[in-house]
């Protein structure tokens, strides 16, 4: 298996599971990846490019660090790049973030409980009242689920708080 931005985590580490190790060091969002629910959630919908956009690293030094560490040969980087960052500004809270909040999921109380938040805000979700909210609170940016939510019509926002930089709010609607 070749290691490119594509490649969802499930399998890169199916396949070369010391990488786990590499990830972690280098995005410790992840340090999840440990817990084996997490990691098969996570990982069928995670790729390296996502790990990369929670980490805040550079893609093609991450992707050469991987490839390295099994011995595949590096990719050249293509300086017209942005190398998977983000530069865009993060975008202003939209209104309706200011709803009530009906339910809040803590993401880490779960997480350390071996359970998969994704699962509670589903779960939440059919039971969610006309112009309320579900605020799920975690210690890290969790992309695969706001994609997921994107994909069902639902409406998602993240933030990281401001009085606590290692608290993530994402409200859905």
């Amino acid at each position: 298996m070749e290691i490119n931005a594509k490649t969802k985590l499930h399998n890169l580490l199916s396949t070369y599971p010391q990488l786990e190790e590499k990830i972690i060091q280098a995005a410790p969002a992840f340090k999840n990846l440990k817990n084996p629910v997490l990691r098969r959630t996570v990982g069928q919908l995670a790729t390296v490019e996502k790990v990369v956009q929670i980490g805040g690293l550079d893609l093609t030094t991450f992707i050469n660090l991987l490839r390295r560490e099994v011995g595949q040969p590096e990719l050249i980087p293509d300086p017209s790049s942005d190398n998977g960052k983000d530069k865009s500004a993060p975008g202003a809270k939209p209104d309706w973030t200011n709803g009530k909040i009906q339910f809040t999921v803590d993401g880490k109380e779960l997480l350390a409980k071996g359970e998969v938040p994704v699962n509670h805000v589903n779960a939440l979700l059919p039971q969610l009242e006309e112009n309320k909210l579900i605020l799920l609170v975690t210690d890290f940016e969790p992309i695969p689920m706001i994609e997921a939510l994107k994909k069902q019509k639902r409406e998602v926002f993240h933030m990281v708080d401001s009085l606590d930089a290692g608290k993530h709010l994402t409200y859905i609607k």
